[in-house]
């Protein structure tokens, strides 16, 4: 049965002012699976990541040409509310970024600004993405307590609780564990895996065992092109690219 596709970019241009960023970029990415974007520092990877929740339109002078499909809608279209676009689709940063409130205020806070004022739903959905981001246990007695008290990776695991909360289809992560230490690593990407059941996750790593241990599909980019992308297992084996394969045996980048 093939698999539904939930994102797509179907010959994406991103320019920043004359410099042109990503070139024609056609990837498809399936529902409830979780899509990795490998390849070097300043090849594009995360300038795409930012081209589908159209992060790049607070750079003054980017611009976009081609298509983003969310559920087969432009996302570029005049008539999409970038409010709404962006409670569909979360992102979970690099570096954790808590707000500097409480633990249950950062996880409420996007109900919040979407007009949930309940506190009896606020508290459910405080609950709900703590536990759906593997933390509840180890914060639920201290929920008034700062965010800002709570270890890197907790505060990344809290981050993507908030993404959560506001009840996304997709969840882009942008390098998400770069900046944690491997056991926080290895919750987080065990996060990862279980998210998948709910959601479209697409995630950029440096790491290529990250990037084959948590991944069903890869996308390799490289100076602003789509290289290849197919099942991790084959681009992992048997990359059809030159480039793919020098750069997953760690022969360049």
């Amino acid at each position: 049965m093939a698999e539904r596709v939930r994102v797509a970019a179907e010959n994406l241009d991103l320019y920043y002012g004359t410099f042109r960023a990503l070139r024609s970029i056609t990837l498809d990415i399936p529902e409830n699976r979780v899509t990795a974007l490998i390849g070097p520092s300043g090849c594009g990877k995360s300038s795409f990541l930012r081209t589908i929740n159209r992060m790049n339109d607070l750079v003054p002078g980017a611009r976009v040409q081609g298509k983003i499909t969310l559920d087969g809608k432009d996302i570029y279209a005049p008539d999409v509310d970038v409010v709404v676009l962006r409670k569909r689709i979360g992102m979970v940063f690099q570096r954790p970024n808590p707000f500097p409130m409480s633990i249950y205020d950062n996880v409420a806070y996007g109900p919040r600004i979407h007009g949930e004022s309940s506190k009896r739903i606020l508290d459910e959905l405080v609950e709900q993405s703590l536990r759906g981001a593997a933390l509840w246990d180890e914060v639920k007695d201290r929920l008034g307590k700062s965010a800002l008290g709570l270890s890197g990776g907790q505060q990344q695991r809290l981050c993507i609780a908030r993404s959560l909360a506001v009840k996304p289809e997709v969840l882009l992560m942008d390098e998400p564990a770069s900046a944690l230490d491997p056991i926080s690593t290895a919750k987080v990407e065990d996060l990862i895996r279980e998210l998948r059941e709910e959601y479209t996750i697409v995630i950029v790593t440096h790491n290529m065992q990250q990037a084959a241990r948590i991944s069903d599909y890869t996308a390799f980019f490289l100076s602003g092109e789509l290289v290849e992308h197919g099942h991790t297992g084959t681009m992992f084996t048997n990359p059809k690219d030159q480039r793919t394969e020098d750069y997953i045996t760690g022969r360049f980048g």
